[in-house]
């Protein structure tokens, strides 16, 4: 059966690749050789065009591809108060490859106040026929791999006081984002996943952190956030193991976190990454609640132009029904296209089949 609401029976996690017009002009930007007015012109070109192209291979909602951002998380926290963006001295770590060497920490007392983010999704709101989506880092994430040592101690001795602040503050964005317009929000989340790995659980340790303690903390904190959600806006979570340049950082299935995640995070949806056997199987599903909950399955993935085979997508949702009805689950990518600005290893046109190819199963699944 067609979904009405989001998340959607044919979705995506919300980064798309940069053309060619907005990576020049950005690094044009960056130079001092254009004006930032000039950008946001060439950026409100290009994000109409990728809008009209949701909408026309039949998606039922539409981003803006993250196109004025140059990282996935942390544009949105460096507008939060008391979070600063700094130049860290090396960067993070993928499979042999490293990104820019910047970083965030906190050196105040964490608030939402007035947000750029918001302008960037009222422009979206305008320039759609379709559901404007919103995607933003979620709260666990911006802990999570700069750990404790990122957090002032002199601002917060107390840990448990700096998770309360975060999900005040969260009240507050998701409150901003309703007030305009926003009804379907995304938290992208690469905490629940890492640890999942027993390496990532040992970095945890040397950041200072607890990682046996950490996914009820952050399910709590998680909670404290959507605290007074309005009725009608569907947040949903995206679950990431790491996507930068078509590589990864962690590997492992969702058992470790699975009855934390799935049994006592009140969120509306999950998005998982189930393309390759790095991600494990489908048996931790078996936490998910039946009822309204959704779980987008991240079969298609983004981090190649390979175009997968219609029949094997099917067969693994067939797989993933053996622990979520059917009408529960929807389809997407395993991940966005372009996590940064750098973007994944992979053409647009191939990105656009992919997106194409998912709309054609869900309806072929789930029905038009």
């Amino acid at each position: 059966m067609k979904r009405t609401k989001a998340p959607f029976r044919a979705d995506h996690v919300g980064s798309l690749l940069r053309p060619k017009a907005l990576k020049e002009a950005r690094a044009q930007h960056a130079k001092g050789e254009l004006h930032a007015s000039a950008l946001a012109e060439i950026e409100d070109r290009e994000i109409e065009k990728i809008v009209k192209k949701q909408e026309d291979i039949g998606l039922q909602l539409a981003t803006d591809g993250e196109f004025r951002r140059s990282w996935w998380h942390f544009d949105f926290y460096r507008g939060l108060e008391g979070v600063e963006l700094y130049q860290s001295g090396e960067g993070i770590h993928f499979a042999g490859v490293d990104t820019k060497p910047e970083s965030v920490r906190v050196i105040g007392k964490v608030g939402f106040n007035k947000h750029i983010h918001l302008d960037h999704f009222r422009f979206l709101k305008v320039h759609t026929k379709v559901t404007p989506k919103m995607t933003i880092p979620a709260p666990s994430t911006l802990h999570f791999r700069q750990g404790r040592q990122s957090i002032s101690k002199d601002v917060y001795p107390d840990i448990e006081a700096y998770f309360d602040d975060v999900a005040v503050a969260y009240q507050k964005a998701i409150r901003a984002f309703y007030d305009a317009g926003c009804r379907y929000l995304q938290l992208d989340d690469t905490a629940w996943s890492m640890i999942c790995d027993p390496k990532e659980r040992e970095n945890s340790r040397k950041r200072g952190d607890d990682p046996d303690r950490l996914p009820a903390q952050y399910a709590r904190m998680t909670n404290k956030a959507l605290d007074g959600k309005p009725a009608d806006m569907v947040i949903t979570m995206h679950s990431c193991r790491g996507n930068f340049r078509s590589t990864f950082i962690a590997s492992g299935g969702y058992e470790f976190v699975a009855e934390q995640l799935f049994g006592n995070v009140n969120i509306d949806g999950y998005f998982l990454e189930f393309d390759t056997e790095r991600a494990g199987g489908f048996e931790p599903l078996r936490f998910v609640p039946k009822g309204n909950k959704c779980v987008v399955l991240g079969l298609v993935t983004s981090k190649s132009g390979m175009l997968e085979k219609k029949d094997d997508i099917k067969r693994r949702i067939d797989e993933a029904t053996k622990f979520v009805e059917l009408d529960q689950l929807c389809l997407s990518p395993q991940c966005g296209f372009a996590s940064t600005e750098e973007g994944n290893v992979l053409a647009e046109d191939e990105q656009w089949a992919k997106l194409r190819m998912i709309v054609e199963i869900a309806e072929e699944v789930w029905g038009r």
